[in-house]
């Protein structure tokens, strides 16, 4: 009977990895795709409003909120059934979005307007509107929630909102068009990717939360015209090692110490590579290639790609459901 325990327990041990819903917005087919993370297989697509970009889901993985651009909204699906249930004021031209760990507020960049709009998920209002920089887009929020993190792409930085008082304390200067900014989950460094600059900054914090540009890390693709090397979107893994940054027409995801800041590998990915997402259990990273219109499925042990699965149009934003 003890044997028989046993058996079962380790069975249960090292069963199965339990898969989850990938959720990849199409910024030109008006759609989002939902793939299978195991099998790796389109479960569906469904239209999801005019020029979809952004886009999350809710901590207990029930919603899903996506940024529709062109529709001045963000709309907001039941995650099983893909219903849209209602939509949110977003500002006009809603593109990137931070939600806030408990699931409310949700911090928007208005891109046309320069302003962050924050919206109350439960009662559907706006709270504020924050003047920032021209061109906002890339959000973040520290781990401590205390700043939400907003990076100008004209004005070329990244700006600190108290999410108190909704008032800016920090401005700091980064290199041309950045375009997404991530925290370690210690929140003691930023990453800040400048697209045009051809840099990530490096940003490390204080105990107190102010902040300080320490460094620029550069990359270098032989035959890759150094034009091309254009940094958007980051995600870096949690235990604060590893740096992975998609690097747009370069066609490739750059591998980065995230201690010493050495590029220690790039992974070849379909064409222009433009955000990226973790599986929760970090296994896997997703990368949205806007130009050949599929996402690559990167081994992050490895440092491989291991499958392209194709999409909708034009992918632009992924989001993975929470276990």
């Amino acid at each position: 009977m003890k044997a028989l325990l046993t058996a079962c327990m380790m069975t249960f041990i090292a069963g199965p990895v339990l898969a989850n819903k990938v959720y990849v917005s199409n910024e030109k087919g008006n759609t989002v795709t939902v793939l299978d993370s195991e099998s790796w297989e389109v479960l569906t697509e469904f239209p999801a409003g005019n020029r979809p970009r952004g886009i999350t889901i809710s901590p207990d993985g029930k919603l899903l909120y996506v940024c529709a651009s062109d529709d001045d909204t963000v709309r907001v699906f039941d995650a099983e059934s893909y219903e849209e249930l209602y939509t949110l004021p977003s500002g006009p031209d809603p593109e990137l979005f931070i939600l806030h760990p408990s699931g409310n507020p949700l911090y928007i960049a208005n891109e046309d307007d320069n302003l962050v709009t924050v919206v109350d998920t439960e009662k559907h209002t706006v709270l504020a509107e924050v003047p920032v920089g021209v061109e906002p887009e890339g959000m973040a929020i520290s781990p401590d929630t205390r700043f939400v993190i907003n990076t100008s792409e004209t004005t070329n930085m990244a700006h600190f909102i108290d999410t108190g008082d909704y008032k800016i304390k920090h401005n700091i200067l980064v290199d041309q068009r950045p375009r997404y900014a991530t925290y370690t989950d210690d929140g003691k460094t930023l990453f800040v990717t400048s697209e045009i600059g051809g840099t990530v900054s490096v940003i490390d914090i204080a105990e107190d939360g102010t902040p300080e540009l320490t460094r620029k890390i550069g990359f270098e693709v032989p035959g890759v015209l150094p034009e091309w090397l254009q940094p958007v979107g980051a995600k870096v893994t949690s235990d604060g090692k590893t740096l992975f940054v998609a690097l747009g027409p370069a066609n490739r995801v750059a591998v980065v110490n995230a201690e010493t800041y050495e590029v220690e590998d790039y992974i070849i990915t379909g064409q222009r590579v433009w955000q990226l997402g973790f599986t929760p259990d970090q296994r896997y990273l997703i990368t949205t290639n806007g130009n050949s219109n599929d996402v690559t499925i990167i081994d992050v042990a490895a440092r491989k790609a291991i499958k392209s699965v194709q999409v909708g149009q034009q992918p632009w934003g992924v989001v993975v459901a929470p276990n």
